[in-house]
């Protein structure tokens, strides 16, 4: 017990804690797949669901599901060349691996679509339920597109490791950019693209569990390949509607005086940590004496996409509590000194290889630190429980 509380932090300041009491949940969602398919069918669903289920333990039910397809395809492709006509000494991924990672994405998407629905149902709406929420979205984030990336593989029908960690911080920004958004103007747009990217990721996987990882093996006139095909609509999608639509609405906030009205450093602040983080990894993963990304992609997008996940929780936590974004995480410290000891340094592959498991394995502990800490003191604070609903008479 003694070791629990020197472990057990306090994150959150009495100012975080005020400012999730005054917290009132705004979000708009305007995207069709999810006014007339979605939310229909989760109204539905969640009917079935007993009201004494508490919505956070749907939430995290649904984030297991993906963190059980990024351990069967770290067994079955650790290294991405299981789709890779260039290795064929590498076994396929067996079909039902295909459909079981479909049914996950499936189960995880609809239990993430029905944790609020259940929360209005059984009256238990608060902050915990949205900060546990998105906080657990941000890890997934990095979670399920490396688990798509070995639909393809790394090979001539698809993108290098180098290139799919861009498309995965394409992923991250995009997403940060949507909490950034709310920091400045009070509203959670939700973006078309999420819908979208999950309902297409479960179709992805029930072709291929059907059909084979060589159904992918096509190309498209200008010789792009299936791989670069989804590469391109990564981008695409992010230029072409979720970044426009990001910076009108901050934009609107401000000529309509509907938002924050931060000045323009303030409005800015949380995109200081993100940027430092990309730029950082961007010069390792480029510059890297070994090609650090080419020896081991699937860790380098684990330490990468955890890091993100946490500067964009402590960002969820200064928009839901009204307070000022850290400009600055502790975590670029051991980041900053991993890189520059792989690049300044003369280490071997095996010390490069070194850093970066010692990086991922602070960064998975820290972050698990941070969540399960603010989870308790949130908890703490409001006399709730996280995945029970407390009795009236208690």
């Amino acid at each position: 017990m003694t070791c629990l509380k020197t472990l057990d932090v306090d994150y959150l300041v009495l100012e975080h804690l005020t400012g999730f009491e005054n917290y009132k949940y705004s979000a708009l969602d305007t995207s069709p797949l999810s006014i007339y398919v979605l939310h229909p069918f989760w109204n539905w669903v969640v009917q079935f669901c007993p009201r004494w289920v508490a919505p956070n333990l749907l939430t995290f039910s649904g984030f297991l599901f993906t963190v059980l397809n990024f351990l069967i395809f770290s067994y079955y492709d650790y290294d991405f060349y299981a789709s890779s006509p260039s290795h064929p000494e590498v076994p396929a991924i067996p079909g039902w691996v295909w459909l079981l990672a479909a049914v996950n994405v499936f189960l995880a998407y609809t239990l993430d679509g029905i944790d609020g629905k259940q929360a209005r149902r059984t009256q238990t709406s608060g902050p915990l339920g949205e900060l546990f929420d998105h906080g657990l979205d941000s890890w997934t984030a990095v979670l399920i597109p490396v688990c798509v990336y070995s639909v393809f593989g790394r090979g001539q029908h698809s993108i290098s490791a180098l290139r799919f960690y861009f498309c995965l911080w394409n992923v991250f920004v995009n997403f940060y950019l949507s909490h950034w958004e709310k920091y400045n103007t009070g509203v959670l747009f939700l973006p078309w693209g999420y819908d979208a990217s999950m309902v297409a990721t479960i179709i992805i996987f029930l072709i291929t569990s059907v059909c084979g990882h060589e159904v992918w093996r096509f190309t498209l006139p200008g010789n792009i390949s299936a791989g670069v095909m989804f590469e391109l609509t990564f981008y695409f999608c992010a230029l072409a509607s979720n970044l426009p639509m990001c910076l009108w609405n901050v934009y609107k906030s401000y000529r309509d005086k509907t938002g924050k009205m931060r000045s323009f450093s303030e409005a800015n602040r949380p995109l200081v940590p993100v940027l430092v983080f990309l730029a950082l990894g961007t010069l390792w993963v480029t510059r890297s004496p070994f090609s650090v990304v080419e020896m081991d992609p699937r860790c380098v997008y684990l330490a990468t996409g955890t890091i993100f996940s946490n500067i964009c929780c402590r960002l969820i936590v200064s928009q839901m509590s009204g307070t000022r974004c850290e400009a600055f995480n502790w975590l670029l410290i051991p980041a900053t000194a991993a890189v520059a000891a792989s690049l300044l340094l003369p280490t071997g592959a095996g010390a490069e290889m070194s850093l970066l498991y010692g990086l991922t394995a602070l960064a998975l502990v820290a972050h698990v630190h941070y969540g399960s800490c603010v989870v308790r003191q949130m908890c703490r604070h409001f006399n709730i429980y996280c995945f029970k609903i407390r009795r009236h008479d208690e």
